[in-house]
């Protein structure tokens, strides 16, 4: 039996009979062997497309879904049906259902719009792109402006022979830093403002953090494309793409609908709704319904009304979406026991993480909440890691924009910008990869893109730590 199917299968048989059956696992109980699952995926993502690129590239949904297994079935063996059927729900319908249908959304909306003209990307041209980038991303997210610009800009360098330094550089900032001043911009803000935290709190207390990051990043990159262009060899004798007469926008009805993406998202934040459904232990609001009920409209919408031109020109395709939606299926089941260990706090067995971002007075230490936020982050999800650092720094939004404020800003800086550590960080990085490997582009490898992020982000995160977070 194919693993998706087996899957499906025993997702049935744990969810059935235990449907009414609500439990939190104790985090503290756990041993970190159950961590292995989640282990496995992540070498398998970082491993198997050097390994093993052919099977990888037709089989990563099936070793995603084994990873899955890996994790379902023993947990449902040491602690029955119903706690390992009340977990799966809960990560289906309050974690990756939400972030799969919002992702969705914004890849076919902006897939819908095809930004037409011959772009010659220099480094004037492609530094410009990433600065237009940057400022989308806190208004319409990091998914919605990589998902916008990213083929643009490829299109923009086809006629060159070094291009991966652009897209890294463009998850480097787009997909990630740009979105941190508002909670539009990158999920963990997002959790942040369900919680209590104001609107414009981030963009008034990271945006000099902001500022530097993308400011630095934009500078290393303008210096690199230069050195890049003056070599001879460079540009390619004839440019793919036939040059136009003017730039213009096709599939204009998609900003419209885009709109409509960030007003269900900020209606999900802003209204507050008693109505709820326990769906075996996990309550779905109302206003959270509406708002994935608004987004399947709004891509139905999308396919509807763009015209098939558009999605040609833009080679739009679904392989992209369809690889994150996969890889990310395994993470997020795998996660489960490794959120709850970290959960526990000092009696878990990650307590001496969280051990570490407290001083010895009790008082909090944002410079190791920014690095524990963002280490974590960087291999985990950074939404679920946000809220762990977030209630173990008191959960209390109020206090917490207030009194502790440089914590917060410790624990938002990390989740954020340190999303870009690797591939798996942030959703968008991985669809980046996708879009840019179909386009023929090839980038670099797991530890490959890390030795990217190690050598130009790490730095720019030291000297931030000793200027802000200390």
């Amino acid at each position: 039996m194919p693993a998706p199917r087996a899957l499906g299968l025993l997702i049935t048989l744990l969810v059935l009979p235990g449907l009414a059956v609500a439990a939190d696992v104790d985090g503290s109980t756990l041993s970190v062997l159950w961590g292995v699952p989640f282990a496995g995926i992540l070498l398998s993502i970082a491993l198997m497309p050097l390994l093993a690129p052919i099977f990888w590239h037709h089989h990563f949904g099936k070793v995603a879904a084994a990873w899955g297994l890996a994790f379902l079935l023993p947990f449902a063996i040491a602690f029955g049906p119903g706690v390992a059927g009340a977990s799966l729900v809960h990560a289906l319908l309050a974690e990756y259902i939400p972030f799969v249908v919002l992702l969705t959304a914004l890849f076919t909306v902006a897939g819908g719009i095809y930004i037409r003209g011959n772009l010659h990307g220099s480094p004037g041209l492609n530094t410009a792109l990433l600065v237009i980038g940057a400022l989308l991303a806190s208004f319409m997210g990091t998914t919605g402006a990589s998902m916008l610009l990213i083929r643009p800009l490829i299109r923009a360098n086809d006629n060159r022979r070094h291009v991966a330094h652009v897209v890294v550089f463009f998850i480097f900032i787009v997909s990630n830093a740009g979105g941190s001043l508002t909670p539009l911009g990158d999920p963990p803000l997002f959790l942040g403002f369900l919680k209590g935290v104001d609107f414009f709190w981030t963009v008034g207390h990271i945006f000099p953090e902001t500022l530097f990051l993308v400011g630095a990043l934009l500078a290393i990159f303008f210096l690199l494309d230069t050195w890049y262009c003056r070599r001879r060899e460079e540009v390619l004798p004839a440019d793919p793409t036939p040059d136009s007469r003017s730039i213009g926008f096709d599939g204009k009805i998609n900003f419209a609908l885009l709109g409509a993406v960030v007003a269900l998202v900020l209606l999900s934040g802003f209204w507050k709704s008693s109505v709820a459904f326990d769906v075996a232990g996990t309550l779905v609001g109302l206003p959270g319904i509406v708002r994935d009920a608004g987004l399947v409209l709004v891509t139905l919408a999308s396919l509807w009304l763009t015209p098939r031109q558009v999605h040609a020109d833009n080679q739009f395709g679904w392989a992209p979406m369809q690889e994150v939606a996969k890889l990310f299926a395994g993470i997020f089941l795998t996660i489960i026991p490794v959120i709850a260990m970290l959960k526990a706090g000092n009696q878990g067995p990650f307590g001496a993480i969280i051990s570490a971002v407290t001083r010895p007075d009790g008082a909090p230490d944002p410079a190791m909440y920014f690095w524990a936020t963002g280490l974590l982050s960087s291999f985990l999800d950074n939404a679920p890691t946000y809220l762990v650092f977030f209630n173990t720094a008191g959960g209390d939004a109020a206090v917490l924009m207030t009194t502790l404020a440089p914590t917060l800003a410790a624990i938002s800086a990390g989740a954020v910008f340190m999303g870009a550590n690797t591939y798996i960080g942030n959703a968008p990085n991985l669809m980046v990869k996708a879009i840019a490997e179909d386009r023929g582009v090839k980038m670099p490898s797991f530890f490959g893109y890390m030795l990217w992020s190690g050598g130009i982000l790490v730095p720019l995160f030291i000297v931030m730590t000793f200027i802000w977070f200390r």
